[in-house]
């Protein structure tokens, strides 16, 4: 089972950039009952990645990261993707839930101008989860036996 936990995060970053761009064309399109669903759907999405996360690196892998053998530019391209990616998931989620409550509360101009930074932020950080998975999982090279 461990090893599907991964697929299945990806899976939910996945599912959640569809649902976020599902999301903006729906607010493009005037609909905003259609947008609310859709950002909803993907805060819960996002919400159950992170819990399937938590529970996989905390409980099955024990703490231990899955390492990335690639060299080179490669590994240095890896690890600014990865670097990227962890940084802006923490400083996105505080962003999201302001934007949300914004929103809750009906406060249209600051819920817009939160979102025009929190939107394309989760969205990177939702894509970019799903090519962490695909390159550690798929494109991994053995390591090297020294």
């Amino acid at each position: 089972m461990n090893l599907h936990l991964p697929a299945l995060n990806a899976s939910l970053n996945a599912l959640a950039s569809v649902l976020l761009v599902c999301g903006l064309l729906a607010i493009k399109a005037g609909r905003r009952e259609r947008h609310e669903r859709f950002m909803k759907a993907a805060f819960v999405a996002s919400a159950l990645f992170l819990a399937c996360y938590l529970y996989y690196h905390l409980a099955v892998a024990r703490g231990q990261p899955t390492r990335y053998h690639g060299e080179g530019w490669r590994r240095g391209a890896y690890l600014m993707l990865l670097l990227s990616h962890t940084v802006l998931a923490m400083v996105n989620l505080p962003m999201v839930l302001r934007t949300f409550w914004l929103a809750h509360r009906e406060r249209w101009e600051e819920h817009k101008r939160w979102a025009k930074i929190s939107f394309p932020i989760w969205l990177y950080v939702s894509v970019t989860g799903v090519v962490v998975y695909v390159v550690l999982y798929h494109f991994n090279p053995a390591p090297n036996a020294g």
